[in-house]
Parts: C-alpha cells; sequence; structure tokens
C-alpha cells in the first residue's frame, strides 16, 4: 500500500532566504538546515519500501526525522532537534497517494534498546523476587504457624507447599519465569514483529542494530510479507546489505553527490564486502572441500 508518495525537502535557495531573514540572531547551528541540501537530496519519491542509505553524517537519520516530524508521525524515543526544526519542517512539503493511518510511526534504534533495558530492569525485579522467596519457603518450612482466622489462608496455602516440597519447586510455584528468555538480537526481532501491524506506514532508522546476519534476512522478509500482504510501506535508513537487497526496494544513495535511487549492488559499502569475499573466495572453497 502507497500512502506517501512524495516528499520534498528545501533546496539551498529556501535555506539561504530563512538565513537572510534570520540574519540579526546568532545561533551556534541551523541544525537540520543545510545537512540534506549539502547532499543534494531535493525529494524523495517513496515506493513500498523505500531506503535511505549513506554512512555516518550522511543525512539518511535527519531525513527520517524530518518526514516523521512533518507527517505528525507517532514516536517514543527523543531525538536530535533544534530551535529550528520546526522552521524546517514548515518548508517541507509532500503528497499522498491514501490518507496516513493514524497508527503510523517512527521506530528507532533507541526504542530497540529501551524496550530491551526494560526487560532486563524487569528481570531483574524477578530475580530480587526470588531472593525474597528463597527467605520466604526457609521461614514457612521452618517456624510455626497457627491459623486464626480466614484472612490467613492464603498463607497457610504457602507454609503446606512448603513443607510438602523442595526449595526450587517451591519458588518456581510462586513466581513468573524471567520475561526475558532470547538473546538481545533475539529480543530485538521480536520488538518489531510485535510493533509493526497491518496497514501502517513505517519510518524504521537502523532496524539492524543488535540483529545478527540471519535475524537481518528474517527481518527482511518479515518486512517484505508486510508489504505484501498486510498492506504496509516502509521507509528505512540504513547501510545493511541484507535490507538493502530487498525486492524492489527504491534505495536512495546518499553518499553520492548528488543524492540518487542506485542499485543496491552499486553501493560503496555493498561493493566493498563483495570485493573483500570475492578475495578471500579460494578460502571458502577450501573449507567447503574439506567438509
Amino acid at each position: 500500500m502507497i500512502y506517501l508518495s512524495r516528499f520534498v525537502f528545501p533546496d539551498a535557495d529556501r535555506e539561504f532566504d530563512f538565513r537572510l531573514a534570520e540574519k540579526r540572531r546568532c545561533y551556534d547551528t541551523y541544525y537540520p538546515f543545510h545537512v540534506l541540501s549539502a547532499r543534494g537530496l531535493g525529494e524523495i519519491e517513496p515506493d513500498y519500501i523505500t531506503i535511505l542509505y549513506g554512512g555516518n553524517g550522511s543525512g539518511k537519520t535527519t531525513a527520517l526525522n524530518v518526514v516523521g516530524e512533518k507527517l505528525g508521525l507517532k514516536r517514543d524515543a527523543p531525538y536530535n532537534r533544534s530551535n529550528f526544526f520546526e522552521d524546517y519542517t514548515a518548508l517541507c512539503s509532500y503528497e499522498i497517494r491514501r490518507p496516513i493511518p493514524r497508527g503510523s510511526r517512527i521506530i528507532t534504534s533507541d526504542d530497540v534498546f529501551d524496550f530491551m533495558l526494560n526487560l532486563r530492569a524487569l528481570n531483574e525485579g524477578i530475580d530480587l523476587h526470588r531472593e525474597e522467596l528463597f527467605q520466604e519457603y526457609i521461614d514457612n518450612k521452618s517456624g510455626e504457624f497457627h491459623l486464626r482466622s480466614m484472612a490467613d489462608y492464603e498463607q497457610l496455602k504457602q507454609v503446606n507447599l512448603a513443607r510438602k516440597t523442595t526449595q526450587s519447586r517451591y519458588v518456581r510455584r510462586r513466581m513468573p519465569p524471567n520475561a526475558r528468555e532470547h538473546s538481545n538480537g533475539e529480543s530485538a526481532y521480536d520488538y518489531f514483529t510485535q510493533n509493526i501491524g497491518e496497514n501502517q506506514l513505517y519510518l524504521l532508522d537502523e532496524p539492524e542494530n543488535s540483529l545478527s546476519p540471519q535475524r537481518q534476512m528474517e527481518l527482511a522478509q518479515f518486512i517484505e510479507e508486510s508489504v505484501r500482504f498486510f498492506g504496509c510501506q516502509f521507509l528505512i535508513a540504513t547501510h545493511s546489505p541484507f535490507l538493502l537487497a530487498m525486492k524492489d526496494a527504491r534505495v536512495y544513495d546518499l553518499d553520492a553527490d548528488p543524492a540518487r535511487v542506485r542499485k543496491w549492488t552499486e553501493l560503496s559499502s555493498v561493493r566493498a564486502y563483495y570485493d573483500f569475499f570475492r578475495r578471500h573466495r579460494a578460502a571458502f572453497e577450501t573449507d567447503e572441500g574439506s567438509l
């Protein structure tokens, strides 16, 4: 499903006119002015899957934040913005093919990290509860107990449980299992599958962070299927070759001068991977022969 069909950023001339109007003010930075215009990124025409590619400092995250701010998309984690962010987005414009659904949102690596930290904090709380239950078992096992009223009934059940079972079984019966049963990479992948629904526009900022190559390929397949079967559209900032290789993705190369649409196989980082493995091809063939 195509929701956002065109997004236009201010060019260098419009940015210059804005600076002239602000000439009496002194600021250390006019961010996000002059970031995308310096890359020659005047506009994007999003497809079902659109990727903003570039190295550190290329502006791909800035572009994603500008689009999200202009469209008023939901977001959780704060992001780098200046006093001029609203002035900049006021100069932007966009076209839609269909109304943007209300549940559309931007998901950043900070959201994923916060999710994993919250799981860790939850588990630490559970671990603390486990220690408390160890002591509770000892008290119920060895201490005296007298049933005085129905208010003591729950305590009676705990005492009986302690006296007829082992400490480990008592603790397992009395507490939930740890919420975090996976690695960070698995938890990060779960975050995307749990937070990406049907018929929405999603902006993803470097979703490959914390994901192994295998998980990145699984995420790529999940995104492709969300587009094909569940009416989603994606705008993604990434330099992961596994995401860049998604079928029919439109890739904007922000490292090019000026920024332009390119095939993923033409991108510098992808070519670096290709050249590296080609140089070491003999090592792989030798390893395969020894299996």
